[in-house]
């Protein structure tokens, strides 16, 4: 690995620390270690790929007049559209998501939560608030409200 600085690339100490964190954070996040916290202290009857597909129709789509697709699943995801389409399957199999005639096109399908796809996405976020608010357990309310302001500065800021 080259020395940046060498070539007039200096890294500014505060970004290689951030970048550093989001990397260990991503890692964290791969292992499905809230999933996996989710399904286990809520007895959840679900593989944790599911669960990920209920989180993002939970979100819903990106702008207006947008359904939510498999397209769109997989996109989110990060995988093909064969592997978003097999995901999808199985959480409609499991009961999670049902697949609904478009308002706009009653020959494409979009994609909804069923009521126990909200229990599932309702289990999970408990956990993860639980799980988040462990970690900032010593932080005042002043330290949580500004990173939750500089968070989703960031991620707006990454995503567009």
């Amino acid at each position: 690995m080259q020395d940046e600085a060498a070539h007039g690339n200096a890294v500014d100490p505060a970004v290689g620390a951030i970048e550093r964190s989001m990397v260990r954070l991503r890692r964290g996040m791969a292992r499905h270690r809230l999933g996996k916290a989710a399904i286990r202290e809520h007895n959840l009857p679900v593989d944790v790929q599911v669960l990920h597909v209920v989180d993002v129709i939970d979100e819903g789509p990106d702008h207006e007049g947008q359904e939510m697709s498999v397209g769109l699943v997989a996109s989110r995801l990060g995988v093909d559209a064969s592997r978003g389409s097999r995901i999808v399957a199985e959480a409609v199999k499991s009961g999670y998501v049902r697949r609904v005639a478009s308002q706009e096109d009653g020959r494409r399908i979009h994609l909804e939560l069923t009521d126990a796809g909200r229990a599932v996405v309702d289990a999970t976020r408990r956990t993860r608030h639980e799980h988040f608010a462990k970690a900032m357990s010593g932080w005042t309310d002043e330290e949580r409200a500004e990173f939750a302001r500089l968070l989703s500065r960031f991620v707006r800021d990454y995503d567009s």
